[in-house]
């Protein structure tokens, strides 16, 4: 199923990518077409490109770290499967253009990791265990492989944003 996706954007940087919409449209459903949950016939995922002061206020009130990160998944049920609305997805511009600069790749395709990344924590993937991150780098993988963009960066952005997410 295609779930509905609604897209916000709160920092004006995120205008720099053609079509932000279209992009967190085409990142879902990839993501969607390698997990392995199975979606209920109506359900919808907001999305919200922000900026590093607003994921920083994100970050610090649910997760008591204060300050900003790239990504932030707030699902909305505990089964994904069953909920019609699966929760949110919010991108932060600033941190994710500097760590898309600083591995050497293009932002709209460090935003599609991102989204990809946001949508597999709505669905209940973790990486908090080495299994579980295994698992979902490879959804995740896949998923940019379906969209075209080579993970020849992955190891890097792995290592770099270690520290500042999760």
């Amino acid at each position: 199923m295609k779930p509905v996706i609604d897209v916000a954007i709160q920092a004006k940087h995120w205008e720099c990518l053609k079509s932000p919409a279209e992009l967190a449209e085409s990142a879902i459903i990839a993501a969607v077409q390698e997990s392995s949950i199975s979606l209920p016939e109506v359900s919808e995922i907001s999305v919200l490109f922000c900026d590093d002061a607003f994921i920083r206020q994100l970050n610090c009130r649910w997760r008591g770290l204060d300050r900003p990160t790239n990504v932030l998944s707030f699902p909305a049920a505990i089964n994904a499967a069953s909920a019609g609305l699966l929760g949110d997805i919010v991108i932060a511009f600033e941190t994710a253009a500097k760590e898309a600069a600083a591995a050497g790749i293009p932002l709209r395709d460090h935003a599609a990791r991102l989204l990809i990344h946001g949508f597999l924590h709505l669905t209940g993937h973790d990486h908090a265990e080495s299994a579980d991150a295994e698992a979902m780098e490879i959804a995740e993988r896949a998923a940019m492989g379906r969209l075209g963009i080579a993970d020849s960066y992955r190891l890097k952005l792995t290592e770099e944003t270690a520290s500042t997410n999760e």
